[in-house]
């Protein structure tokens, strides 16, 4: 049995694509274990799929000043020879790598051992960290066909993004029950903040509460610690943290999402032909990334996207209407899409570099 060791952290978006293909790997006879930052929210979610996890020091590449900026470069090294001194021991075929800070010594780590590495680029343009790893590794796949250009000719893969086969398999009956909601006339409206949840996107929301309820029943996923007590107990809204074991279900549910435009969160509603709303993380806190996402998906007609510089209640609730009157048009734009088969395409592209 070829061994596989799978790497990526520090967001959702950076695990739950590995997620995603570890059935199809358990199918084609891989032995998987994954190597991530200690105590990174990829630990939790690794364990719980029942995965040998090993923890490496890892540090994050900053753009801007801060005084890590001086320490960090020292964890990036001593998880770079932990990398190395697993592999040492583990003899795995192939390394694949989602992203994220911490895999960037474990690719780098087996190129110093001569293990091929496949990495998994999510976004229109490459990330910092995978702009680091792309050295170390034999193929790069990438989920927009606009990607391709930033890649290096030869290495470059359009794959799409693995996507969770559970998701398909949800029952809208049992979150309806799980809810709490009590009418069955109203659609249902998600809204998804990202895993750690976004304080602009939950006051606009919380705003304009009291409105939608007369027109929707409401799951807002809000973050970690960002519950409202004082919207606890109205009709027709329900908050959680966080949900995973019953994502699915609560998809299912979905007529209407609002959500974040990280290119993971994107392509499980396209996958899903879920009508959106896209909220992008704005270029003053980020590198653009989530914004190039959103346009792309707005010039295919999958999203109507609502920049965050006008996120106000007011903006929220006239894209909420205005999106939910032509539902069924972004929906037929995301069945007429055509897409890959990501999981088939990743997979067979992993068995075919551990064969090299």
């Amino acid at each position: 049995m070829k061994k596989i060791i799978m790497t990526g952290g520090g967001t959702a978006g950076h695990v739950t694509p590995n997620i995603a293909l570890m059935p199809a790997l358990r199918e084609a006879g891989f032995e998987i274990s994954y190597i991530g930052s200690y105590n990174g929210m990829e630990k939790e979610l690794i364990e719980n799929q029942g995965i040998p996890y090993t923890g490496i020091a890892s540090g994050k590449l900053r753009r801007y000043f801060d005084l890590k900026n001086f320490t960090d470069p020292f964890r990036v090294l001593k998880g770079y020879f932990q990398a190395k001194k697993i592999m040492k021991r583990e003899k795995p075929a192939i390394v694949f790598s989602k992203g994220g800070f911490v895999s960037v010594p474990v690719v780098l780590a087996a190129k110093k051992r001569h293990i091929p590495a496949i990495i998994h680029e999510s976004d229109i343009t490459p990330g910092l960290a995978n702009k680091l790893a792309m050295r170390g590794a034999s193929k790069i796949c990438c989920n927009f066909p606009e990607t391709l250009k930033y890649l290096p000719e030869g290495k470059a893969v359009l794959t799409g993004s693995p996507i969770r086969q559970e998701l398909f398999n949800g029952d809208a009956q049992r979150a309806f029950e799980f809810c709490g909601f009590t009418d069955r006339s109203k659609p249902v409206l998600l809204i998804i903040g990202g895993s750690s949840g976004s304080k602009v996107i939950n006051d606009a929301v919380r705003e304009i509460v009291p409105t939608l309820v007369d027109s929707f029943n409401i799951i807002h996923l809000c973050g970690k610690g960002n519950l409202d007590a004082q919207l606890e107990g109205t009709n027709g809204y329900v908050q959680f943290e966080y949900i995973s074991e019953e994502l699915p279900d609560l998809f299912a549910l979905t007529d209407l999402a609002i959500s974040r435009a990280g290119a993971n969160a994107i392509c499980e509603l396209l996958a899903l032909h879920k009508a959106n709303i896209l909220i992008p993380l704005s270029a003053a806190a980020s590198r653009g990334d989530q914004i190039l996402n959103a346009n792309s998906f707005r010039k295919q007609g999958f999203s109507y996207v609502l920049e965050e510089e006008q996120l106000t209640g007011k903006t929220l609730l006239d894209a909420v209407r205005e999106v939910y009157a032509n539902k069924a048009q972004y929906e037929k734009a995301m069945e007429d899409s055509g897409q890959m088969d990501s999981i088939g395409t990743i997979v067979k592209l992993i068995q075919e570099s551990a064969l090299s």
